[in-house]
């Protein structure tokens, strides 16, 4: 299987035209391009168990508000716009109000979700243990960890990009 390019996630939220030196930079890691592009496809197939896929895109909107990164929200937020999402849901998680769901399992998503994001280092048991009790499984833990992961090394690629576009741009 060929990798298609112009399915590129990253190239399309950074923007990279396709004759820019910041797009060729990028694809001299082609390995990495791929690879990053088979992370979100494997993130993002609505057939991973654990979490649904409505969840994963709302965890993904909800890391790209925190971080801030204005492109990758709109690009979740556009996702998001194919599934049915309650107008509440699509609200508090786009404000940065979790606490306002009414769901349990979703706003121990979402807190997990900003600990991990905001402050790593408090991403401990006790944060851990919150998840299964609001009915995740081991699964769902692992798969919620990996998303964020994924989130925060993507948030820091497209600023990346963005910026050296900008630099490309400026000369």
């Amino acid at each position: 299987m060929t990798y298609d390019t112009d399915d590129d996630i990253i190239d399309r939220v950074a923007d990279l035209a396709p004759d820019s030196a910041t797009r060729a930079l990028r694809y001299q890691r082609a390995k990495v391009v791929e690879a990053t592009q088979g992370s979100y496809d494997a993130l993002f197939d609505p057939a991973l168990e654990g979490l649904t896929l409505v969840e994963r895109l709302l965890v993904a909107l909800y890391a790209s508000r925190l971080a801030p990164s204005p492109a990758l929200a709109v690009h979740y937020r556009a996702e998001l716009a194919a599934h049915e999402v309650d107008a509440a849901t699509l609200a508090a998680v786009g404000t940065g109000a979790p606490e306002d769901l009414s769901a349990p399992r979703l706003r121990a998503i979402l807190a997990f979700t900003r600990t991990l994001i905001e402050n790593p280092v408090a991403g401990d048991k006790a944060a851990l243990q919150t998840l299964p009790a609001a009915g995740l499984t081991t699964p769902a833990v692992v798969a919620l960890a990996q998303l964020i992961a994924f989130l925060s090394y993507q948030t820091r690629l497209v600023a990346g990009l963005q910026a050296l576009k900008q630099l490309e741009r400026a000369s």
